[in-house]
């Protein structure tokens, strides 16, 4: 059987429709507009910051650079619209809208995880204040590092092999954040390095602080987590902790699309990420607890109600057919 093979002039003209399709019009008008209100808006709220615009550069170029890009940011972008979300928390402060806890938050941990040293009860950040070393500050750093690269790792690995688990890993991961936020405001939280640095009292404006990943920065003679913390969006949103919620969501989608190895990975590094926020004083023992539970919880209620919801059940065939 003779092949009919496509000549030049149709070929050229296929790619001529296929960059006409990226570069229609109405699409132009669309993302420019979305772009530029997303910079106004932010310079208003939070000021100008160059990771704005650097987002609007990385967003666009993949919209445009190919159908295959375009897919890929758009299912990507569940993940922009929580960076976008945390970046304006800045502009609406938690400790304005209700009080914040800070004695409360410590004498209950010490008094469900406290441990004796020399005759006295102390937390278990304060325990590992005083017995740090070298090689848990370093390893420590290393496991807190991966609190977000390996939850969007884990995303491309979805997005190239398995598209409705993506949807559904990205949705559960923006769900997790919203009830996190939502929790930040109703429970505004000191967490551990605030009262080894200022006591008990509330100070406003509060700058972030590295706390004990200091250690790893100068072990190594880097600057990551003074640079990172430096753009916290609110010192006081420790409860939940959302390091310790993120890893539980990778951990739970990995049972279905990775194999034995790397789920024990994932499990390690969830361990690793719940010890190292009570290592270098970022949380409590009850912030961790309370991050794991948000996990748990939404990824019950998004299996269990939302996922069997119609109207949820649309949204996702929409956005499925958006991004293969």
């Amino acid at each position: 059987m003779m092949i009919q093979r496509d000549s030049p002039a149709s070929i050229k003209s296929a790619k001529s429709m296929t960059t006409k399709g990226r570069f229609d019009i109405r699409t132009l008008l669309f993302t420019t507009t979305i772009s530029i209100a997303y910079l106004l808006l932010s310079a208003w709220l939070v000021g100008f910051k160059t990771d704005q615009l650097w987002l609007v550069v990385i967003f666009n170029a993949c919209y445009y650079f190919s159908w295959h890009t375009r897919h890929l940011i758009t299912g990507f972008s569940i993940f922009i619209v929580y960076w976008i979300l945390f970046d304006y928390m800045k502009a609406f402060p938690n400790y304005l809208y209700n009080t914040v806890h800070i004695k409360d938050l410590y004498d209950a941990e010490k008094s469900l995880f406290g441990v004796v040293v020399n005759g006295v009860k102390v937390t278990p950040n304060e325990y590992w204040l005083s017995h740090s070393q070298s090689w848990i500050d370093i390893t420590s750093g290393i496991f807190y590092l991966c609190w977000v690269p390996v939850p969007l790792a884990f995303a491309a690995y979805l997005f190239y092999n398995d598209r409705q688990a993506f949807i559904h890993f990205s949705a559960t991961f923006l769900l997790v954040n919203l009830v996190g936020f939502v929790v930040y405001y109703i429970y505004p939280a000191a967490p551990p390095w605030y009262v080894q640095l200022h006591g008990f009292d509330f100070i406003a404006h509060t700058a972030g602080n590295p706390a004990g990943l200091t250690r790893f920065d100068q072990h190594l003679q880097v600057n990551i987590f003074t640079a990172l913390y430096s753009k916290s969006s609110n010192v006081f949103a420790a409860m939940p902790s959302l390091h310790s919620a993120y890893p539980l969501v990778v951990l739970y989608y990995s049972r279905y699309h990775v194999k034995k190895g790397f789920q024990a990975l994932f499990a390690l590094i969830a361990v690793g990420i719940w010890f190292s926020a009570i290592y270098n004083s970022h949380h409590y023992v009850l912030d961790v607890v309370a991050g794991i539970a948000c996990a748990a919880i939404t990824i019950i209620f998004y299996k269990y109600v939302l996922i069997r919801s119609a109207i949820y059940k649309r949204m996702v065939a929409g956005l499925y057919k958006m991004i293969i």
